[in-house]
């Protein structure tokens, strides 16, 4: 899921977890394990993220939940290999959303009967 066109500056734990489809105690457990996660907290002691907050969230969630590592295998990787992971998911992101505009095509022009399926279609008659 993209961040939404209105960037704000802060967001709250509970826009973070709606936007990524996790628990907010998913979030505050990753927080605690790793060290790119540092959400500003207001005099509340409400957490504030950011968007560079949210980035790296949505990088630890591809390397947990997509590619299956362990916490430490993947604090192992974002020392060692960050940039390659980060291009890796950039470009997993632009064909998700090169597929759902494609899926929005096709429903606009539905793909017409071509010869070669009704020359199929005679031979089985």
């Amino acid at each position: 899921m993209a961040i939404p066109e209105v960037v704000k500056v802060y967001y709250s734990i509970g826009e973070v977890a709606e936007l990524l489809q996790v628990n907010d105690s998913t979030i505050r457990f990753w927080e605690g394990e790793f060290e790119e996660i540092k959400p500003r907290k207001n005099r509340k002691g409400n957490r504030q993220f950011t968007v560079q907050d949210i980035e790296n969230i949505k990088l630890i969630q591809h390397l947990l939940k997509d590619k299956g590592y362990t916490i430490e295998g993947a604090k192992k990787i974002l020392k060692s290999k960050r940039k390659n992971v980060v291009n890796q998911l950039e470009a997993i992101e632009k064909l998700k959303e090169i597929r759902i505009f494609l899926e929005n095509l096709l429903e606009l022009f539905p793909i017409a009967e071509t010869q070669e399926t009704n020359d199929a279609k005679d031979l089985k008659s």
